[in-house]
């Protein structure tokens, strides 16, 4: 996609026309949940929703807020995979799904995490919980403490299992916000969430995941259940360089949360794509910097730039740049400039800040001089 571009006060420039009439979508497929939500893993873009912020019990699904807040612990180096935990009674009592761990005994962090993350193990998540805070309360505050910091504002977490409770609960938008930090801020970890079994005391349990045997292009999550929550299935897959994330709450059986995902990443990857738009530190424009040592400053983005559109329609977006007619020196690398936004049929789907890729200092007197007279002939 090419740009071009007018240097003027406030002003908008586009590129191209619009090389076809917009294409309709077919509506997502029926599934038969309370709520879902599939979105892009990349980019966030929303994908296919139905009562996303429906506040609803998460049931297992807490787990992965569980295994968040355990990540920046072991990324803080707080704790160690090496470090060996001593099961508490309360751990081991904890009623649910377990991995079998003992009451005294002496278990790993990374045996902890796996019984937790591929056996859903209730007991397992107490005992993190416990040696990461001191007490499973303790764990709980600081799961919202993080769920605000992720922007998950409609959850409340009062427990480290997702065992019902009244003031236990979550949407399946702020769930898709917290399986994108994990996939995003831990991929090393995150491939626990394709192990597709786990034997902890010669106990060989199956990941419940159903999907990461059907289809090979899933590699994750997390499922739940309870009766109040029902069935419920967060679920991850790449195809061609394109990640997708799904959110399946409240459905009536566990076949119905693995075909209802499933139908949703199928959609999701037929009718959608992801593409590069800018790579990151590329020139994007060159503007003139007055009164500076160099008479021009290239700016572009500090990040790569994805936007998720319509699969088939990358021809027809436009990239619109805004920029003050007149810059000033001196300039700082890093420092914004001017802004893009890329629409398509005149809907934006990404603005960004176009930013100064190097330094561009004060010109000499002879330079701030000559440049002082021609802006007042400007």
């Amino acid at each position: 996609m090419n740009v071009r571009y007018l240097f003027l006060a406030v002003v908008l420039a586009t590129t191209q026309s619009l090389a076809a009439d917009a294409r309709p979508l077919p509506a997502p497929p029926i599934i038969g949940a309370a709520s879902y939500l599939v979105i892009d893993g990349k980019t966030g873009e929303t994908l296919a929703s139905l009562q996303p912020d429906n506040p609803v019990a998460p049931a297992s699904l807490t787990k992965l807020m569980t295994a968040y807040v355990a990540f920046r612990a072991l990324r803080e180096e707080q704790i160690r995979l090496e470090d060996e935990v001593t099961v508490s009674e309360k751990a081991w009592r904890t009623p649910g799904s377990r991995m079998f761990i003992e009451v005294g005994k002496r278990v790993s962090i990374e045996n902890l995490m796996l019984g937790m993350i591929v056996q859903s193990g209730n007991d397992a998540s107490v005992a993190l919980a416990e040696h990461i805070a001191g007490s499973e309360s303790v764990f709980a505050e600081m799961m919202n403490q993080h769920a605000r910091e992720l922007g998950m504002l409609s959850s409340n977490f009062m427990n480290v299992t997702g065992l019902p409770h009244a003031d236990h609960y979550s949407t399946a938008r702020d769930l898709a916000t917290l399986a994108q930090a994990i996939i995003v801020e831990f991929p090393d970890y995150y491939r626990w969430y394709s192990v597709r079994d786990f034997t902890f005391n010669d106990i060989k349990q199956p990941n419940r995941n159903n999907l990461l045997w059907r289809d090979e292009s899933v590699d994750g999550m997390k499922t739940g259940f309870t009766d109040a929550a029902g069935y419920c299935l967060v679920a991850s897959a790449e195809r061609d360089d394109m990640r997708v994330v799904s959110v399946v709450l409240g459905t009536s059986s566990a076949k119905a949360r693995i075909d209802g995902s499933q139908a949703l990443l199928n959609y999701a990857f037929r009718f959608f794509e992801t593409r590069l738009v800018y790579e990151a530190r590329a020139e994007i424009a060159r503007p003139r910097i007055w009164k500076s040592a160099n008479e021009y400053s290239p700016l572009g983005l500090l990040e790569d730039l994805y936007v998720t559109i319509p699969r088939g329609s990358y021809d027809s977006l436009e990239s619109v740049l805004n920029m003050p007619a007149i810059l000033l020196a001196p300039v700082a690398e890093g420092q914004p400039l001017a802004e893009i936004t890329i629409s398509l049929n005149g809907e934006p789907v990404a603005t960004e800040s176009l930013r100064a890729l190097n330094d561009n200092p004060d010109g000499s007197f002879w330079q701030r001089t000559r440049d002082s007279v021609s802006l007042m002939l400007e």
